[in-house]
């Protein structure tokens, strides 16, 4: 019988539905701000896109006296190293202790309902307890981001360990393995592949963390040039800034989703 679901597109297709609408909110805004100009060419609310050209290159440019850093790069850099740091330490706590509770009865006894509460508490509700604990240095923002994801990854593996099948736990034991061998062996490698997706998942979450905490108290990052010109309502610079955290984002993703078929392609024979 015909139906929808029948008819997956083809990869050029694909590519072309993936673009429309892209194109769609762009033709959308580049209609609204002419129209918004054509009554107020001064209008700051919708600038165009001559606008967004020159603000950008004026950042990719211009050195900041006090860092002698480019704008547009220290910014990127400053937010993309605390993000990368506080990924790496969050994955690093998800893979271990996910592991560790999920795979050990009396651990997951223990910890499990913990890590549930855990999860569910704001991380932007202990930001005051953060700087006061962490001082409002570099280390109270990581603290910020950590917070913030690690319960989700660790929580992901978690019941990602709980979903391997028994059958192969009591074959490994047969075999003689020990615990750790069976960790190694057996859990491992089921394991990672979902470790990168659940950091993948956590991204959004990251980028939110590091927004907020270099809004508040900062020297320099995306968010920190964000809310640092957001009184002088310069959305020429903030709906930028905004575009390109995004792409960077995306980046990351897609670098991420590459790396999982490369480094585990027999993860792909689950979907076969």
């Amino acid at each position: 019988m015909r139906r929808i679901i029948n008819y997956p597109p083809g990869s050029g297709t694909k590519v072309l539905l993936g673009i429309l609408p892209f194109i769609a909110v762009l033709v959308l805004y580049l209609l609204a701000s002419n129209a918004r100009l054509a009554i107020d060419p001064a209008d700051k609310l919708m600038p165009g896109f001559q606008s967004f050209y020159a603000s950008m290159m004026r950042l990719a440019t211009t050195v900041d006296i006090a860092t002698k850093k480019t704008l547009l790069w220290w910014d990127t850099w400053l937010s993309l190293w605390r993000l990368g740091l506080s990924l790496g330490i969050a994955a690093l706590l998800g893979l271990v202790l996910g592991i560790l509770i999920g795979f050990i009865p009396h651990l997951r006894a223990m910890f499990e309902p913990f890590m549930a509460a855990f999860s569910l508490i704001p991380p932007l509700a202990v930001l005051p307890i953060l700087f006061i604990a962490f001082g409002l240095g570099e280390v109270s923002k990581i603290v910020l981001i950590v917070f913030g994801i690690a319960p989700f990854i660790i929580r992901d593996v978690m019941l990602r360990v709980a979903a391997i099948p028994r059958e192969q736990i009591i074959k490994a034991q047969t075999l003689g393995a020990s615990t750790w061998q069976m960790i190694t062996g057996v859990v491992l490698p089921q394991v990672l592949p979902r470790l990168l997706d659940s950091v993948r998942l956590s991204l959004g979450a990251a980028w939110l963390y590091v927004i907020a905490a270099e809004a508040i108290v900062a020297e320099g990052g995306l968010g920190y040039r964000i809310f640092l010109v957001r009184r002088y309502l310069a959305m020429d610079v903030i709906l930028p800034y905004v575009a390109w955290i995004t792409l960077l984002a995306f980046l990351m993703d897609y670098a991420l989703r590459k790396l999982t078929l490369k480094a585990f392609p027999w993860d792909r024979l689950k979907e076969a």
